[in-house]
């Protein structure tokens, strides 16, 4: 019973020094990074008169449900382009239906695939983290439609905060296939330290730079 509430001492302490840090780290970076925020908005409402940001729903702890924020990176009526195309290619259908995503997506707008290559698509996010929805490192955020892609490991992503970035974003992101990157997942979950964030920061700032894995 005291070993017990050891480690549960020990879990609310970790959690604890996590949303700290989040909180700190994400209103930092929201100050500094508003100038470049700022423009990027503009940039994106003078190309074609849409809407600048968006918030797909994705699912956070214990299954509660949040809008992770991103600025646009694809065309007004996404939607029903993604329709056309998987209706009329088999083998962007069965791309979708295997990694819910696309490597030439039709989508995605001229400024659009710049914001993804270079991550500035994300940069909302840390709105996100600071009210509570995400974390800097975590899984990654992921929708009600790819939970069949999880099984059993969902529980183990329903343990914490989804991330702005985490250890598929440093183990060659869209270069991965599905299952490894649900391994990355609860590995990360089943082994988080704060040392370990940190590291796995550090490491998100190198593939940044150097578009590694990005698109």
């Amino acid at each position: 019973m005291h070993e017990a509430a050891q480690v549960l001492r020990f879990k609310l302490t970790g959690g604890d020094t996590k949303r700290i840090f989040d909180v700190i780290v994400s209103a930092l970076a929201i100050i500094f990074l508003a100038p470049l925020m700022a423009a990027i908005y503009l940039l994106i409402i003078l190309t074609d008169g849409g809407p600048a940001i968006i918030g797909h729903m994705r699912l956070g702890p214990s299954g509660s449900v949040f809008p992770c924020l991103k600025f646009r990176s694809m065309v007004v009526d996404a939607a029903d382009v993604l329709a056309r195309h998987l209706e009329n290619d088999p083998a962007a259908r069965e791309e979708w239906q295997q990694n819910h995503k696309l490597m030439n997506d039709p989508r995605i707008t001229p400024l659009g695939a710049i914001l993804r290559k270079t991550s500035l698509d994300e940069l909302p996010q840390f709105f996100n983290v600071l009210w509570g929805h995400m974390s800097l490192v975590g899984p990654r955020p992921i929708t009600s439609e790819e939970v069949q892609h999880y099984n059993k490991s969902m529980h183990f992503y329903y343990r914490t905060r989804p991330g702005i970035t985490g250890l598929w974003q440093v183990s060659g992101r869209n270069n991965t296939s599905y299952p490894y990157r649900v391994m990355l997942d609860e590995d990360y979950v089943a082994n988080w330290s704060f040392k370990r964030d940190i590291g796995i920061l550090l490491k998100t700032v190198v593939c940044v730079v150097t578009m590694d894995g990005s698109r």
